[in-house]
């Protein structure tokens, strides 16, 4: 904004406003304050002027309580004769030109619009002129690339199929040029049957043998095939075929000779530990029947398999001294540091493998395989010796019971070998397959094996038991004897400890049914089988012991029967008749403490079913309720000698009971007392002794 004088003339007023007040950041007040600052100074020094001339001033309070200053108070007292603000005019008349002012921007900047609006127009249609004109061109270069990528991609088709008609050309003339090459070998083999002196220095040449190999495997399948094809023909066709079966003779000689030289050159580099050399002679025995004879050759030359020194220390590491027998621990120990060799060892050849044979995963299997068919096998068939069941070695040599004990920790052993060796890597080898064949002729006999050495422990135990019973009978077997105490000498009584050790057997048998066992039904009908023979054991000594017991009951019965008091008795009568009851008293005992033990022994059965055979027949319909009926029936034996005891218990109860009331019994005791008024209410000394001898 332009600056004008304050004397100058309202009326004489520049320019005020200028378009480029307008442009950037424009502010309303500011453009207002550029306006009315050049006259507003003015009207504050007229009102400072005023001031001074009025002395030293205050502030008044006006009417309507608002303050004002002393030139307010002078004006105020000079009324309407001043004007209030003197700027008034020229502020009106500044308002006015700027309007004006503004107005004529308005207009000028309408009319650069328009120009501009024209102009723009005019250069839009040059534009869209020029941009129509480029469309056009640009169509035209679309069409030309189009024309242009047709024909490239025709010329590349046609560069293609002359290159393919140039690569089949060239491979047709490789493939003949071998063929010519070929058909020169194939006629120095077809040659005489065995001259193998004139052949072409490649079949000789040590450095040139994969090359030799491969040519000669093309000879011999050609050879072979072409045989193979002329078979079927005429007799015509058969001059042809006798020439080639020479070629294909000769050429199986010459491989047999190759092989065998590489085979030479791989022992020789596996001594020396010459693993480049030795991947080199593998790879090209893999031409000949993809490598198996070099694969099973280094199997075979292993120390482990033709070191007789091995075997003798696997032996000796696991069966300990010959001259004795070895436990199933030690056995554990021994096979536990065997595998562990084994282990070891297979790991260092599985690195040699990897470096020299182009299918380690084959010599893997192979190995493996080797490994537990020769050096296990020949380890178990050893320690593994069958048993007879009919003629089976004392329990005290260790009996059927050793050779299953052997026969689980072999087994167990074994397969965390097997698992061990899966670890390092044996191919496709199903080694826990193999693994568990090497136990399948001893796994199929072994539920009889197992029920055998039962059978076996419960006759020598048995047989001790008897002994202990001779040993504690023999010392008072003659004492008393006229009193009856032959009645009351110990039988071979029940023992509920005789019947957990029955059951500690048969839970040890399960364990090795579980091991040996992998489906649920051959476990199934393993358990019962095991556990069935426990229930005919349990049931046929509680029997016999209840029987045994009954036996003392007839004896004391009969001996009271021999010994009836009458009317008139002797006092040698009296003593026997008394020691007959006394015989029934101590039978009466005996087969009572027989029954409580009886039933203690059922239940540890019924226990151990429950706890351990249960889950075992579940999991089979019907074996867990056919094994539940088989425990009733085996028991229900015992239940019948227990009831007839019982029976003749309450017959020897009775009889004591007749015999006290015959001979204790007195006529005096039912006599009145002497004054013959007190009611007298004592039992008499029979009843005393009835009530006595029921109570024991």
């Amino acid at each position: 904004m332009k600056e004008r004088s304050k004397s100058s003339s309202v009326s004489n007023l520049p320019l005020i406003l200028n378009i480029d007040d307008f442009k950037g950041d424009f502010s309303f007040d500011a453009l207002f304050g550029n306006l009315v600052n050049e006259l507003l100074p003015s009207f504050q020094e007229d009102s400072a002027d005023s001031a001074d001339g009025h002395g030293i001033g205050g502030t008044d309070v006006l009417p309507n309580g608002h303050t004002r200053t002393s030139s307010d108070a002078t004006k105020f007292a000079q009324g309407l004769s001043a004007p209030l603000f003197p700027e008034v005019d020229a502020l009106l008349l500044l308002f006015k030109n700027s309007c004006k002012e503004l107005v004529d921007l308005r207009k000028q900047i309408d009319g650069k619009l328009s120009n501009l609006k024209k102009e723009v127009s005019t250069q839009d249609d040059k534009h869209r002129k020029t941009l129509t004109e480029l469309e056009k061109g640009v169509d035209g270069l679309f069409n030309s690339f189009a024309r242009l990528d047709s024909r490239i991609s025709s010329v590349g088709q046609t560069a293609a199929k002359v290159g393919d008609h140039l690569q089949s050309a060239d491979a047709q003339r490789e493939t003949a040029s071998q063929a010519i090459e070929l058909i020169k070998y194939l006629m120095e083999f077809n040659r005489n049957p065995g001259s193998l002196m004139e052949l072409s220095p490649l079949f000789s040449d040590d450095s040139r043998v994969a090359e030799a190999a491969s040519i000669a495997q093309k000879l011999r399948s050609f050879a072979e095939e072409d045989i193979s094809k002329a078979m079927p023909s005429v007799v015509g066709g058969a001059t042809a075929s006798r020439g080639l079966e020479v070629a294909v003779a000769n050429l199986q000689e010459y491989c047999n000779e190759l092989e065998n030289r590489l085979l030479a050159r791989f022992d020789a580099a596996s001594q020396r530990r010459e693993l480049s050399t030795m991947s080199e002679c593998a790879k090209i025995l893999s031409q000949f029947n993809r490598g198996t004879s070099a694969m099973q050759h280094y199997v075979a030359t292993r120390p482990m398999f033709i070191d007789v020194e091995v075997m003798n220390s696997d032996n000796k590491l696991v069966l300990g001294d010959q001259s004795s027998q070895a436990s199933p621990n030690y056995v554990a120990r021994g096979l536990s540091k065997l595998y562990k060799e084994i282990t070891d060892t297979v790991r260092k050849e599985a690195a040699t493998i990897m470096a020299v044979f182009p299918s380690p995963n084959d010599v893997m299997s192979i190995l493996v395989q080797r490994v537990l068919e020769q050096r296990v096998t020949s380890l178990l068939d050893k320690l593994l010796e069958k048993p007879s069941i009919a003629h089976p070695r004392p329990v005290g040599e260790g009996g059927i019971l050793l050779y299953l004990r052997m026969l689980a920790v072999a087994n167990e052993k074994t397969q965390e070998l097997a698992r061990d060796l899966r670890a390092v890597g044996c191919g496709d080898l199903d080694v826990e397959g193999l693994t568990e064949s090497l136990f399948s002729a001893h796994k199929d006999e072994y539920p009889e094996y197992e029920q055998a050495s039962l059978r076996q422990l419960y006759q020598a135990k048995l047989e001790e038991l008897r002994a202990e019973s001779q040993k504690v009978s023999e010392p008072s077997g003659t004492i008393g004897r006229s009193k009856g105490a032959s009645v009351a000498s110990s039988p071979l009584e029940i023992s509920v400890a005789a019947v957990t050790e029955f059951v500690r057997w048969n839970e040890e048998a399960i364990t090795r049914c579980t091991l040996f066992s992998s489906l649920p039904a051959t476990l199934a009908a393993n358990v019962r089988s095991v556990f069935t023979c426990l229930l005919h054991q349990v049931s046929q000594y509680i029997t016999d012991g209840l029987e045994r017991a009954r036996d003392s009951l007839t004896e004391a019965a009969s001996l009271r029967e021999r010994f009836v008091i009458g009317s008139s008795v002797s006092r040698r009568v009296t003593s026997q008749a008394e020691a007959a009851a006394a015989a029934g008293e101590s039978s009466f005992k005996s087969f009572m403490v027989a029954v409580q033990r009886a039933g203690s022994s059922v239940a540890i059965v019924q226990q151990y079913f429950a706890n351990s055979i249960s889950r075992l027949l579940l999991p089979v319909d019907g074996s867990h309720a056919a094994t539940c009926e088989e425990m009733a029936t085996a028991m229900s034996s015992a239940e019948g000698a227990a009831f007839k005891g019982l029976h003749q218990c309450i017959e020897t109860v009775m009889a004591e009971v007749d015999r006290l009331l015959s001979t204790e019994q007195k006529a005096a005791d039912y006599h009145s007392p002497d004054d013959g008024m007190v009611h007298d209410h004592r039992p008499t000394n029979a009843c005393t002794r009835e009530i006595t001898c029921t109570k024991d």
